[in-house]
């Protein structure tokens, strides 16, 4: 494992070593879970940014057709 450092206000610190709570797995896991949120909410906004982009095909559209025209284009 790695190690970081962080700054913390003196009260802010005794009032965290009065506490009986292994801060660093709580950190560890409050982290993780951030990291979670962030790519579950990259994932929301990437959905979101698709489906603005999307269109739907015109009426009579044949897409193997044209995939067909575009491999005999090679």
């Amino acid at each position: 494992m790695t190690r970081t450092s962080i700054s913390l206000p003196v009260n802010l610190k005794r009032e965290m070593d009065a506490a009986e709570v292994n801060w660093s797995a709580y950190l560890r896991d409050a982290i993780s879970e951030r990291l979670k949120w962030e790519t579950e909410r990259n994932v929301a906004e990437a959905i979101l940014i698709n489906e603005k982009l999307r269109r739907k095909a015109p009426k009579g559209w044949d897409s193997a057709k044209v995939i067909r025209e575009w491999r005999d284009r090679r």
